[in-house]
């Protein structure tokens, strides 16, 4: 008998943390492989969330809203909009600056999904 088998004739028993196949005759994929992995991060969940109930909303409200600091939120507004999630436009009020961001079409049908997703997951 060989004391080191090959490895690639070992059998190995499949993770319970693994999706199961998609085959016909197989269990259907864990929910959770649907959700967002960009809706997934707090900050842009809570931006997206905070978004969803609104058109529009000023940088400043949403930051405070959200209650994250000015880079925090543009790094993750510029990550959501590289994603068409967000549109961004930005305007002068008189002589000051003013952002406005909204969700688009895409990003209302991602954050619709992913809470659906979430609801499937959690039984409701």
């Amino acid at each position: 008998m060989n004391p080191n088998p090959d490895p690639r004739q070992q059998k190995v028993a499949p993770d319970p943390q693994e999706p199961a196949a998609t085959d016909p005759g197989e269990a259907p994929q864990h929910p959770r492989l649907e959700l967002s992995e960009v809706l997934h991060q707090p900050v842009r969940f809570s931006i997206a969330a905070a978004l969803a109930r609104t058109e529009t909303m000023d940088f400043k409200d949403l930051r405070n809203t959200i209650q994250v600091s000015d880079s925090v939120l543009s790094k993750q507004l510029s990550t959501l909009e590289k994603s068409g999630y967000v549109d961004i436009k930005k305007a002068f009020v008189g002589k000051f600056p003013r952002t406005s961001v909204r969700l688009t079409a895409v990003g209302h049908e991602a954050w619709e999904h992913h809470m659906e997703t979430l609801r499937r997951i959690a039984g409701g």
